[in-house]
């Protein structure tokens, strides 16, 4: 049965999984969502057998319905045949008592490649179908790990171009120099006078702007977005939960259906509602943990039913969670309440900036579990997990492995428990090795970074050696109200 796309706030036109892809947001503001979810149309045990290309098709053909299975499997060549440092793509390390799912193997060492190193071809496989003549701009706000990703995978694609926006003093210094040093024709890279959510706002704003899409279409352009808002990043993440549990299963650490417990650091929701559909879709999740950091605007949500994003913004180690509007949640809401609901709270959203869902629907989640970690929290569970395993993690992963500890402590639910481990420790290096007491007033995050390699006896990632000399490429500064100028100036 064919999956279409709608949008989370209207009743409008349904569409087809490669005009979803396409258009990023629906035209009314909304995000797209299935109009239903398939069921997998494997056994476990036959996806445990798989490699991750292959479960990468058969999860992802349910949901990219008009897509042949030629053009899918060519789009999954392409994305995961090289660039990964591993050929398990996404491995699981037993350590500490948890399994961390480390997501982190690919051209920039975080979470993001999973499915940006796909993205590219699912939209231009999507412009090719729907005959689309017009070069792709990509407008995509960052707060560390999507920017880099996202231009990893556009630059010098034919037919596109790519905008990165990302706050100036939000991010660690690997991430920016990461991304200051990108090459490529059609990239550019900017830096706001602000946090992220005022350049997912922007991006927004401009994904909104109907005067500002005629006059880029009469110059041959039109805007998408490589967010975890695009469809096409989403479902590609679904794939790796699925992969997990597989190999759980084939490598005798879990009985065939047995149910597992998944942890996501979580900022913008896309990845915990990857696994959010997975469970919806029959993988035995038992539990999922929401973790959050100091920005915790979602662990209130799911504690009180009120999401409220007027309150202190926080600059933590843990900078792709430093979000107070989290996009993906709308499409968990959709789930909830529907379409009017979710048009109800997005206008409250943007008028006082909260809105309320009454407890009681939460009780359609009662699988779904928060926490937090505060800064001090993270720093102990980074040196924590060291300590007992001799395994280094990053603070995002941190802050998931901790609330994890947290919540076998007060439940005392033994359940195997998978961490999605987002990022390289070796992104954070500074935050890391200060975690462990090594850091001794370092001022060079490189040389931080040989000296986390030697303690944590992994070779360095050619994602940081490569950029230690590196030049920058891009030095564009603005306040947000001037994010449209830059936008026109590169095109221009």
């Amino acid at each position: 049965m064919e999956v279409f796309y709608q949008s989370t706030r209207s009743t409008s036109d349904k569409v087809k999984a490669s005009q979803a892809i396409l258009k990023g947001l629906a035209d009314d503001g909304g995000l797209f969502v299935p109009d239903h979810l398939p069921t997998f149309d494997h056994t476990f045990a036959e996806f445990a057998e798989m490699s991750y290309q292959e479960t990468a098709y058969h999860v992802m053909k349910l949901f990219f319905s008009d897509f042949t299975e030629e053009e899918l499997k060519d789009c999954i060549k392409k994305a995961y045949e090289t660039g990964f440092d591993t050929e398990e793509i996404a491995p699981l390390a037993e350590a500490d008592g948890n399994y961390y799912l480390e997501l982190f193997h690919g051209r920039t060492i975080a979470f993001k490649d999973m499915a940006l190193s796909i993205l590219p071809h699912l939209m231009i496989t999507s412009a090719k179908k729907n005959q689309i003549q017009n070069k792709i701009v990509i407008l995509t706000a960052t707060s560390g790990d999507t920017g880099k990703a996202a231009l990893a995978g556009f630059a010098d694609v034919p037919g596109t171009k790519i905008i990165v926006f990302y706050p100036k003093d939000g991010v660690s210094p690997i991430q920016e120099k990461q991304m200051l040093t990108q090459k490529g024709d059609n990239v550019l890279v900017a830096a706001i006078r602000g946090n992220f959510d005022q350049a997912q706002t922007g991006v927004k704003e401009m994904f909104h702007d109907k005067a500002m899409a005629e006059e880029l279409a009469a110059q041959g352009y039109q805007f998408s977005s490589a967010n975890s808002i695009n469809i096409g990043r989403l479902v590609p993440q679904i794939v790796y939960y699925v992969y997990a549990y597989a190999k759980l299963l084939q490598n005798g650490a879990i009985e065939q259906d047995e149910q597992i417990n998944v942890a996501v650091p979580t900022g913008n929701f896309g990845n915990i509602l990857a696994a959010f559909y997975a469970k919806q879709m029959g993988l035995p999740i038992k539990t999922l943990l929401c973790a959050s950091n100091t920005n915790k605007v979602l662990y209130d949500f799911f504690e009180t039913g009120h999401y409220d994003k007027n309150r202190p913004f926080y600059v933590t180690s843990s900078p792709s969670m430093d979000i107070l509007v989290s996009s993906n949640l709308e499409r968990l809401l959709y789930w909830l309440v529907g379409q009017e609901g979710v048009s109800s709270c997005m206008e409250k959203l943007s008028g006082n900036g909260a809105y309320e869902i009454e407890k009681e629907v939460f009780d359609r989640l009662p699988y779904m579990k928060s926490g937090f970690a505060t800064e001090e929290e993270t720093a102990e569970e980074i040196r924590a997990v060291y300590e007992n395993a001799s395994y280094v993690i990053d603070p995002h992963t941190a802050v998931a492995s901790k609330v994890v500890r947290n919540y076998k402590g007060t439940s005392g639910d033994t359940t195997k428990t998978v961490i999605a481990s987002t990022a390289s420790p070796f992104k954070f290096t500074r935050s890391v090795m200060k975690a462990l007491g090594e850091d001794k007033a370092e001022a060079d995050d490189f040389i931080l970074a040989d000296k986390l390699s030697a303690l944590s006896n992994v070779e360095l990632p050619q994602a940081v050696s490569e950029i230690r000399n590196a030049a920058v490429l891009h030095n564009t500064v603005c306040d947000p109200d001037k994010m449209p100028d830059v936008v026109r100036g590169f095109l221009k």
